[in-house]
């Protein structure tokens, strides 16, 4: 029951991010880099409260691949950012979580996993679902289309890291988030001095307080309470507890912000998370998380 509530927390964090990232006004390259930069910080102080250090023996052969997810990471979180930026926070994250989709027909092509006649109907109905959105979104103009398929953009590169994470066996999952984060802040680096530099300078006391609140609180605590949870679970009921970060971001998104969702839109969300639900919906699955 505690991993549950632990993975219902930080769900329900992860979806009040994009109020919290629409008041840094940074670009969202740098904005990224300093989220990697606290959560590093807060993850090595993690590790030095708990004992569990990396050993390099263990991560030698995974370093390629780490170093390939964390870049991936990256481009996710930088596309994210910018969907917040051109679109409602509720359909840059409906859009976001069409990821899912993407990493179960990739499996099909890149490890020669079946689908079954059940995934292949979730697949139209969530695709359906997305046009849907995308549709509607259209006729409100561009930068809303635009939002959107950034939103898809980072569920690509989402996708990415996972697909990349089922090569890495042999490093926890918390070490190999600190991992990650590292190798993404030595691609960010580059990126951000070369696209306008540091602008750290210039936040003022709430956008100082947002970009905390965002690396210590949503990255660094979060992932930590996240990746501590999932070892207790089941990998079905991790999947269908994830689905409560989009939930919550249309809340945060309709009732905090008042960001008008369409019906149409709504419906297509609704098709989106519902049938990418009913995908990974497997009672008779006995699988632990480690």
């Amino acid at each position: 029951m505690k991993a549950k509530f632990g993975v219902i927390f930080s769900m329900a964090a992860f979806g009040t991010i994009g109020v919290f990232v629409r008041n840094i006004p940074l670009a969202s390259g740098e904005l990224a880099l300093y989220r990697a930069v606290i959560a590093v910080t807060a993850l090595l102080l993690w590790q030095a409260c708990t004992g569990q250090f990396i050993k390099v023996l263990d991560i030698k052969k995974e370093l390629p691949l780490l170093f390939l997810s964390g870049a991936a990471m990256s481009v996710n979180w930088i596309l994210l950012f910018e969907a917040y930026r051109y679109t409602t926070v509720a359909m840059a994250t409906l859009s976001y979580y069409f990821a899912p989709v993407i990493i179960t027909v990739s499996s099909t092509l890149l490890f020669r996993e079946r689908l079954t006649s059940r995934q292949v109907f979730c697949f139209v109905m969530s695709t359906f679902g997305l046009v849907l959105v995308i549709g509607v979104s259209s006729g409100g103009g561009s930068n809303d289309l635009l939002g959107i398929l950034l939103g898809l953009g980072a569920a690509l590169f989402y996708a990415a890291v996972v697909l990349l994470n089922k090569g890495i066996r042999n490093v926890s999952g918390l070490n190999r988030t600190f991992l990650q984060f590292i190798a993404a802040i030595l691609v960010m680096m580059p990126y951000v001095f070369l696209t306008g530099g540091s602008h750290l300078g210039s936040l003022d006391l709430a956008g100082t307080v947002n970009l905390l609140v965002v690396g210590i609180f949503h990255t660094g605590v979060c992932y930590c309470i996240y990746f501590s949870s999932l070892r207790y679970l089941r990998g079905q009921e991790a999947s269908i507890l994830s689905y409560i970060d989009p939930l919550v971001a249309v809340v945060v998104s309709v009732l905090l912000l008042h960001e008008r969702v369409l019906p149409l839109q709504a419906a297509g969300g609704c098709m989106i998370l519902g049938f990418t639900v009913l995908n990974e919906w497997n009672p008779g699955t006995r699988e632990h998380r480690g």
